[in-house]
């Protein structure tokens, strides 16, 4: 999952949630990108962190509900990203992280 937040603060805390609830097996945090966007008519511009959090398509529905009620933003981007395949023994790890 792809996930933007306001500032790195925000997503250490809602990256460490996503984990604790066992809804991601693992986060990683891009704590400064720049980003240019359409907000209510207008571009807007601004420094935002990045959320790659690492998850099975099981856990989608509900990890996309747990940032959408704990985000700052009120139309947060989460983005699922498929996975097409990858190190079988990483894959297995991650399906146990998030029983």
């Amino acid at each position: 999952m792809y996930i933007v937040t306001r500032d790195a603060p925000e997503a250490r805390q809602l990256g460490r949630l996503l984990v604790e609830e066992k809804l991601a097996a693992c986060v990683n945090i891009l704590p400064q990108m720049e980003s240019f966007y359409w907000w209510e008519g207008k571009v807007e511009s601004g420094e935002e962190a990045v959320l790659i959090a690492k998850t099975e398509k099981k856990k989608e529905k509900a990890l996309i509900e747990r940032v959408r009620k704990s985000h700052s933003y009120s139309c947060p981007c989460v983005l699922s990203l498929p996975v097409q395949g990858g190190n079988p023994a990483y894959l297995q790890w991650l399906a146990e992280s998030v029983k």
